[in-house]
């Protein structure tokens, strides 16, 4: 079928109906057999109560509010959830109410038992409105003289026919879904290819690739570039802007440009971001082809672009080289505040290129030396706007943390394979906490200018009402914090609970921050916080009748400045393009005075429209629910696919240690074992319980603790322990390991346990 039930759902108007034969020719269905296709689909939704007929050949939508749009969350233990689009509470769903869903699939959900204090809604899956899963890995298993595949994610709960005649005997091999289970049919599927285990890294990054589902990227549409607008461009050529690079790969995307300078007591600093937007028409091929990648994937020394080699191509920063961009100066006073901004278009010139070498050649350098570096020599005159920068950035990181921004120290393993992996990433808000600023990688100092250039697009969008993509910090459930909490005090950290809720996330960081203890809390800190995921902000009438409160304005970034790392920031510079090469400065043109729409406050001097009504309405068309549903998806499929490549590249490392001893930190523990983070690679292992047989161990959840019967041994978070490797699963990411036993020190009898 060319078209998913949500694809027909996004075509349906707000108001009023749309014809069938047009809703033919949206899907391209020539022939009779697509044409029925739409009509069993309609007459389907129509069944359920998801749209109803406007005569003989119109649709439109139906109101019904006990359906609620979400997205399926399945365990390899069998429960099932519905994540709610709308941030409501998770519905439950159990496996007779599944209706053939997966894992993943975005559906439609009926709430049929109300939840309790203590006990989730429950529901059933009444449509499933776009399929997840297209493809997938798995084993093949012959079963009764027929051939299955057995998925290698056991989240998803079936298993899928292939032909009669499958002789494949890979240890694992791609399926590709034919026929998605209905009724008493089960799925089918066929083997589209063998995946060795022993390829090699490109091999690994092709498993991982087929496991995401993002192996097969369609070829991009062909479609010509447009010049930028030349006429309303601010010339800064002459200012020193800086490239700050931590990414060395070749594919890898270009960042923005920046120039920092004092300023009344503070700082001045300009973000130059590559001009993406006046280069594409949105809405045309191109543009909706780059809004279904929605982002540049990392695989560690290998990139798979967003771009097109023409765009990147069009849009490089080159040192030396002037190219259009479109700018933010931003003040900032000394301790991190923004006070003043204004966005324009600009043309600049790079200086210089800074790099991981050149800033810890900085740091190493003594203050008052004469003598300077040689990897410094190339950039000696710009030594004075660094130390400036790195001033700016660490006021930037004061003001994050005082408005209630979490700081959590998460390196990346020190793992060469890891490639551009072990950079910071410089876009902002991708996780719901900061790390600590490391000012020896220049994209953990770009990173925290961005948030700011974000912070204040935000703002100045809500300050014209123009609709954007934003990204809030999402709420911590209390629960997960509450248990957060409950480790830290086992542990003996000055921390108190009381009756009256749990502690915030800022507060819980803030205490694990001077503790011996701080990694394996701030692990658990940070898998309590959920990850940031856009909002459509619509802007105009909107928002009039919303009430937006100032804190949550305030704590909104709309990020625009790395285009060519992801779509969003593309869509909201779109915006940003239109603002300043089409909005309306003025009344009409008989008024000589000109509003500087860029500037911070113009929205309190503007009372006439700032676009014409057809541009108006083309700005909205840009942004639909639609949208923040696919780029949320891709997030989430991309967030996943990046954890398997470090994980992956872990396990690799210790497939050579298979056997060897080695000293780790319990980084949990559960009723079944505990896990051990091993360094330098940061790898986890398991230490399953019943490895330990010289006595039986208890678990206790409250102090996260194992406790020996007999000896009172006891194996809690954060202790140190010596374990040997025995086996390693590189495909699954689980690494076995047992407890050296002549590494156990007896404890004595009044051991406080």
């Amino acid at each position: 079928m060319k078209f998913t039930v949500a694809d027909l759902l996004d075509q349906l108007p707000a108001e009023g109906s749309i014809d069938t034969g047009t809703l033919e020719k949206i899907f391209r269905l020539s022939n009779r057999s697509e044409k029925d296709s739409l009509q069993l689909a309609i007459t389907g939704l129509e069944k359920i109560g998801v749209i109803s007929r406007a005569g003989d050949a119109a649709v439109q939508r139906s109101e019904d509010e006990g359906l609620i749009e979400a997205r399926l969350r399945c365990s390899s233990k069998g429960f099932c959830f519905a994540i709610r689009e709308d941030g409501g509470e998770d519905i439950y769903i159990r496996d007779h109410q599944l209706n053939h869903a997966w894992n993943g699939d975005r559906v439609l959900v009926r709430i049929t038992r109300e939840g309790g204090r203590r006990r989730s809604p429950e529901g059933g899956v009444q449509c499933i409105l776009e399929r997840q899963t297209t493809s997938l890995l798995a084993h093949l298993d012959q079963q009764d003289d027929r051939w299955v595949a057995l998925p290698l994610d056991d989240r998803l709960l079936a298993t899928i026919e292939v032909p009669e005649g499958t002789e494949e005997t890979s240890a694992l091999v791609e399926v590709k879904v034919d026929r998605y289970p209905v009724a008493q049919f089960p799925a089918r599927g066929h083997v589209a290819r063998p995946l060795p285990l022993d390829a090699g890294p490109a091999g690994d990054r092709d498993l991982l690739l087929t496991k995401a589902n993002l192996h097969e990227r369609p070829e991009a549409p062909r479609s010509s570039l447009k010049a930028p607008n030349a006429k309303k461009r601010h010339d800064l050529t002459a200012q020193p802007a800086l490239l700050l690079r931590s990414w060395r790969a070749e594919l890898a995307p270009d960042l923005p440009a920046v120039h920092v300078e004092p300023h009344d007591g503070g700082t001045r600093l300009w973000i130059h971001s590559p001009t993406l937007a006046e280069r594409l028409s949105p809405g045309n091929a191109l543009d909706l082809w780059l809004r279904d990648q929605a982002e540049a994937i990392c695989l560690g020394d290998v990139w798979q672009p967003l771009l097109t080699r023409a765009l990147i191509d069009a849009s490089r920063f080159a040192v030396g080289e002037a190219q259009d961009a479109i700018s933010v100066r931003l003040d900032c006073s000394a301790d991190g505040e923004l006070r003043d901004w204004s966005f324009c278009l600009s043309r600049i010139q790079p200086v210089a290129c800074v790099d991981a070498e050149a800033l810890q050649a900085l740091a190493a350098r003594k203050p008052k030396a004469r003598t300077v570096p040689a990897v410094l020599k190339p950039i000696k005159d710009q030594i004075g706007q660094l130390e400036t920068l790195l001033f700016c950035a660490r006021s930037l990181q004061v003001d994050a943390l005082r408005r209630g921004g979490i700081e959590l120290d998460l390196p990346a393993p020190e793992l060469e394979s890891l490639g551009d992996l072990r950079a910071a990433w410089p876009d902002a808000g991708r996780h719901a906490w900061l790390p600590p600023l490391n000012p020896e990688d220049p994209q953990a100092i770009l990173s925290l200018l961005l948030e700011a250039a974000a912070r204040a697009w935000a703002l100045h969008r809500q300050d014209l009402k123009l609709p954007g993509l934003e990204l809030r910090p999402p709420e911590a459930d209390a629960s997960s914090l509450t248990d957060v909490a409950k480790t830290a005090v086992a542990l003996e950290l000055p921390l108190e609970l009381d009756d009256e809720g749990s502690p915030a996330a800022s507060e819980l960081a803030e205490v694990f921050r001077d503790s011996p203890f701080r990694r394996v809390l701030d692990q658990q800190l940070r898998q309590a916080l959920p990850d940031p995921l856009f909002t459509l902000a619509r802007g105009e009438e909107a928002e009039e009748s919303d009430a937006v409160e100032a804190d949550a304005v305030e704590a909104a970034i709309a990020p625009w400045c790395c285009p060519t790392l992801q779509v969003a920031d593309l869509i909201n510079q779109q915006v940003i393009a239109s603002l300043l090469l089409d909005g309306k400065d003025r009344p009409t043109v008989r008024h000589k005075d000109k509003v500087p729409l860029g500037d911070r406050g113009v929205g309190a001097r503007i009372d006439w429209p700032l676009f014409t009504q057809s541009l108006t309405q083309k700005v909205h068309d840009w942004f639909s629910d639609r949208l923040v549903q696919r780029l949320n998806a891709r997030r989430r499929q991309v967030t996943d696919l990046q954890r398997d490549v470090v994980a992956m590249m872990q396990a690799r490392s210790c497939e050579a240690l298979v056997g060897q001893e080695h000293s780790g930190v319990i980084s949990g523990v559960q009723s079944y074992g505990f896990f051990v983070e091993i360094p330098p690679s940061m790898v986890e292992g398991l230490v399953h319980v019943s490895s330990l047989n010289d006595d039986w161990y208890k678990y206790r959840s409250r102090q996260n603790r194992l406790v020996g019967r007999r000896h009172r041994r006891r194996f809690q978070l954060g202790d140190t322990v010596t374990v040997r490797i025995l086996k390693v699963d590189v495909l699954r990411n689980q690494i076995d390991l047992e407890v050296v036993p002549e590494s156990l020190q007896p404890l004595p009898d009044d051991a406080d346990v």
